[in-house]
């Protein structure tokens, strides 16, 4: 049996004046999901045309491992920093599934 890797983008903008502010916080969180058991990509990106748009590509080994990404202890101090920072009401999540 194949197991799925769970796959998404996650799509926030930064407010005018905390772009910097958003980047050190995501680029901190970064690394500890990184260091996460089951994530195997957590890339950090901003649209060329709007430097406060972040685009993050995040992909872990299956989905007991996205659970765990999930459940970890620095997510929600995380989400709870980032919420003032940004435009939206929290990070819009698309999950993916690979074209076979």
């Amino acid at each position: 049996m194949h197991v799925q890797q769970r796959t998404l983008l996650a799509e926030f903008t930064a407010r005018e004046g905390a772009r910097d502010d958003v980047a050190r916080l995501i680029v901190e969180y970064a690394g500890k999901v990184r260091e996460e058991a089951g994530n195997l990509a957590f890339d950090v990106h901003t649209k060329a045309a709007n430097p406060r748009a972040f685009w993050i590509f995040e992909v872990y080994r299956d989905e007991d491992a996205f659970q765990a990404h999930l459940n970890a202890p620095y997510g929600a101090p995380f989400n709870t920093a980032l919420g003032p920072l940004i435009e939206e009401d929290a990070s819009v999540l698309t999950f993916l599934d690979p074209v076979a």
